[in-house]
């Protein structure tokens, strides 16, 4: 580690985006998108169809599986003002599929919009479901750091929430594209192997995968493997405070099988991520190893990792011992998965442990992915960058993507 990030300077991390390189739809196809390859200093651009070639054959991918959910719900005070609760995690049950299988009621940490007009007293919507009507009611139950818990019930005991959100909810897509959801974003704003529900963002680099370029994965010998981090609306966080330590990461939930982790240890400890948040799960994972090598009867909970973790932690195994450390722990308590969570901020200084090549769309300036990006790349991401706004690439959700491999 090179430099402790807390004192970066975000202003550091800025570039010109010109608002009409930002992408508000994708491409027809979803694979028809360009690929911008970043290869050792090196800097072209292929189709993304032409990704397996580029990879080493035999070599191990890592996906995101998780499924963006319909989050944002619109009520209507009986004076009119329109009061917008958008869900970010589940409260009460804690766990992302219990809360989804709950009946007539649970808890979010919620954003509410037009807070100010929602003072008391319950909000009320009806919603036509199976040739009926079923009355959902929200109250405010008190708040937190990160926004205000919310009660949902409604009045017919055999929907669960999952079903709620889908007759009610709207998909939340990014503020950036400055447009109002539409009815193929439902399709376009999910990856093709979305499974998991829990996320409010998508992780959009697997947006561009098909099973045309599955198959050509295959035909290399690449194994594809999946593990979930939900993403939060933190994601869109700006960095406000003029240096990294005054930013608060936000906390994501992390899901990763047993089978993985093994499968991991079976290439070295080494894979290809596609998406930041997979990167974040997998270098996350090193340092839960490096707790349970430390103190090997922690809880699932201790196995959080903080934001400023990996600069403060000294002792440094290797990453096969890490994994298998997990793995032990899992065994020892009957598991097949584990489940926890990460605040973890990968920034320059950072040394990447279980990440050897990238895919990844392009961010915003002075964000934190960025600084992911050039903890990866270096400073050769400005030219990577000024390589993609020169050559007409689409920018951020939507937009077109990129293949790092220092």
């Amino acid at each position: 580690m090179t430099c402790d990030p807390r004192h970066i300077r975000i202003d550091d991390y800025d570039y010109t985006l010109p608002e009409e390189r930002i992408a508000r739809y994708p491409v027809p196809g979803r694979d028809g998108s360009k690929l911008l390859v970043y290869r050792q200093g090196e800097v072209f651009h292929r189709p993304f169809t032409d990704l397996p070639e580029l990879l080493p054959a035999d070599s191990l991918m890592v996906f995101n599986n998780t499924k963006v959910i319909q989050a944002r719900l619109h009520f209507r005070k009986d004076t009119g003002a329109l009061i917008e609760i958008f869900c970010l995690e589940p409260h009460l049950p804690r766990e992302y599929q219990q809360n989804f299988d709950s009946r007539g009621q649970c808890e979010w940490v919620c954003l509410v919009g037009n807070r100010k007009k929602w003072k008391q007293g319950a909000l009320e919507r009806v919603i036509s479901r199976d040739g009926g009507d079923v009355t959902l009611r929200a109250e405010i139950v008190g708040p937190l750091q990160s926004g205000e818990v919310v009660r949902f019930t409604w009045d017919n005991p055999t929907l669960s929430f999952a079903e709620v959100l889908e007759a009610v909810g709207e998909l939340p897509i990014p503020p950036y594209l400055n447009r109002d959801t539409e009815e193929q974003d439902k399709e376009t704003y999910q990856t093709v192997y979305s499974k998991i529900e829990g996320s409010v963002a998508a992780p959009t680099a697997g947006l561009h995968f098909t099973e045309r370029v599955f198959e050509a994965l295959r035909q290399r010998g690449i194994v594809c493997d999946e593990i979930t981090l939900h993403v939060g609306a933190g994601t869109f966080r700006p960095v406000k405070s003029e240096e990294m330590a005054g930013h608060e990461m936000h906390s994501e939930y992390i899901y990763v099988t047993r089978d993985s982790l093994q499968r991991l240890i079976d290439f070295q400890g080494r894979c290809t991520a596609v998406g930041t948040t997979s990167v974040r799960t997998l270098e996350s994972l090193y340092y839960i190893g490096i707790k349970l090598l430390h103190q090997p009867d922690l809880t699932e909970d201790q196995l959080h990792v903080d934001q400023w973790e990996p600069y403060d932690t000294a002792a440094l195994p290797t990453t096969c011992e890490a994994l298998k450390a997990i793995v032990g722990w899992l065994d020892r308590n009957r598991l097949s998965a584990l489940h926890t969570s990460t605040q973890i901020i990968i920034a320059p200084g950072y040394t990447y442990h279980v990440v050897e090549r990238m895919v990844t769309n392009f961010h915003m300036p002075k964000s934190t992915l960025l600084l992911l990006v050039s903890a990866f790349i270096g400073n050769d991401w400005r030219r990577a960058y000024d390589y993609a706004l020169s050559h007409g690439f689409r920018f951020l959700s939507y937009g077109d993507s990129s293949l790092l491999m220092p």
